[in-house]
């Protein structure tokens, strides 16, 4: 049940001022040659309200940005940007919502949308969106919509992303394969047996990694354990994935690898640039490469040692012969009304605006022949141009067209040849394997919102100590009775609660 604002807890902070952006654009400044006119578009700024629109926290002046302007022309709405800060963001916002800062639009987060919402200062969009949003509700699916609604009413534009895509595989070094005479690894039990002819006949780290993340240690090999979602349907019932068996396996594999020397040693001290810089120097023979990060890796490599030629390790298969690749998805953002805002329906025709396909386009990647180009079919970057004036454009977001957006964003892959390469290598191994998480598009649930983040420090500790042998596989129970007391049982209680509510009629 939706609980009054008033109940909304207010948190002492130290820095609660608002990181004010606003005023008006300094004359010179801003976007250069390619900006659009303030006074341009079909109609003209003054016949509409100015909006105040509050955005998340980056490093930029959102007023001076071309996305902005280009926004205020293709909408009418002069629009005045604000930002959370950087340090106390949500104390910070319940102040605001406390005081009723007349916001017309919020860019939330996951916990910041069920906070506000739970809490009864959102407006309810179901009617506005009804009335007044043809082009949201064409743009955003309806399995979407699903995890923006408390209690069955919606209270935000879920804004899902580029769709799926999968970041990271193996890569490993093909010029010394070959050297060795050895095939490409296709499971679990062949990757051991390559690593230790790489330790022992080319004396190198064998396998290199981070401990930056959980996603740093699973990945390719985890996934030959059956680990890849958060969470596993087992007969109805969601299973987090430390309560698998699949994850006792993986950490016994890898802390085999740990204490065989097939696996490096500084893995619980090494951050992903260090990886990267093991491997482009020549230090370790295979990795998990992103593809975002692969011109920087490959171009120090080739610049190190001009004769490496490295290959992606194609998904190893499970006991079973089956290759599985986990895809993150689902809503990442939501664009609100606050109950307070002056210009509800403002509000809402200017979200709707900007997701008129034409709008949403040249908000995406600019206008053709200045920022893209088209060429069969597919949507080119025009370089300087397009890092000018949209390296910051996703922040402008407020849901996107997702049925077009996955092939608009492309575009910032092909800035690269390199990039570009790994980008769609990674997607073409990837090709009908893919698995995303049962609750991908749940809406925000209390239980998980509450645990999470202190249950996935919890996990990547005990992960790293259970590799590097510093927590033994048989203290393993140990771990997930204390993972089960610090929220966790909690956290599958609410999960599960929303998973079979979700499935009945």
């Amino acid at each position: 049940m939706i609980r009054k604002m008033a109940k909304l807890v207010f948190v002492p902070v130290l820095a609660v001022a608002v990181a004010a952006c606003g005023g008006n654009e300094p004359e010179g400044q801003g976007a250069g040659s390619s900006s659009p006119s303030a006074s341009g578009g079909a109609s003209s700024p003054s016949s509409k309200p100015e909006l105040r629109v509050l955005m998340q926290y980056s490093a930029f002046d959102p007023n001076q940005e071309y996305t902005a302007k280009v926004i205020t022309e293709k909408t009418g709405y002069p629009v005045n940007y604000e930002m959370l800060p950087a340090e106390n963001a949500d104390e910070a916002l319940n102040l605001l919502v406390l005081n009723e800062e007349p916001y017309d639009v919020m860019k939330l987060n996951a916990a910041q949308f069920y906070n506000l919402a739970s809490s009864g200062a959102l407006e309810p969009l179901d009617d506005l969106v009804q009335q007044l949003g043809p082009n949201i509700r064409q743009a955003i699916a309806p399995a979407s919509w699903e995890s923006a609604k408390i209690d069955g009413k919606i209270y935000g534009i879920p804004e899902t992303g580029a769709g799926i895509a999968i970041s990271e595989e193996l890569v490993v070094r093909q010029d010394w394969l070959d050297e060795l005479g050895l095939s490409m690894p296709t499971n679990a039990d062949e990757l051991y047996e390559v690593l230790k002819a790489f330790k022992e006949k080319k004396n190198v780290i064998p396998l290199t990694g981070s401990k930056d993340a959980i996603s740093s240690l699973l990945g390719d090999i985890a996934a030959t354990f059956g680990v890849t979602t958060d969470w596993t349907d087992v007969n109805g019932t969601l299973v987090h994935q430390v309560e698998t068996q699949g994850m006792r396996d993986f950490l016994t594999y890898m802390n085999k690898l740990y204490s065989e020397g097939l696996l490096d040693i500084e893995l619980p001290l090494n951050t992903n640039a260090k990886a990267i810089e093991k491997f482009s120097g020549g230090q370790a023979a295979m990795f998990k490469i992103a593809w975002y990060n692969s011109p920087a890796t490959i171009n120090a490599l080739t610049e190190n040692f001009p004769d490496a030629r490295v290959s992606l390790v194609p998904f190893l298969k499970d006991k079973e012969g089956k290759a599985t690749v986990y895809a993150q998805s689902g809503t990442t953002w939501y664009a609100v009304v606050p109950k307070f805002a002056k210009n509800k329906e403002d509000a809402i025709k200017f979200l709707d605006a900007k997701l008129q396909k034409d709008v949403f386009i040249e908000l995406a990647i600019g206008k053709e022949g200045v920022h893209h180009e088209v060429k069969d079919g597919a949507y080119y970057p025009i370089l300087p141009a397009f890092n000018d004036d949209l390296n910051n454009a996703s922040a402008f977001m407020t849901g996107v067209d997702e049925t077009n957006y996955p092939a608009y964003w492309q575009a910032r892959v092909r800035k690269d040849p390199i990039l570009q390469s790994y980008f769609e290598k990674i997607q073409a191994n990837a090709e009908g394997l893919i698995v995303t998480d049962p609750l991908a598009l749940a809406p925000p649930i209390p239980e998980v919102a509450k645990n999470k983040l202190n249950l996935m420090q919890l996990q990547l500790d005990y992960m790293i100590n259970f590799i590097a042998g510093t927590e033994p596989m048989s203290n393993y129970d140990a771990f997930l009775e204390r993972w089960r007391e610090q929220g966790g049982a909690e956290m599958t209680e609410g999960a599960n609660n929303w998973y079979k509510s979700s499935k009945s009629p």
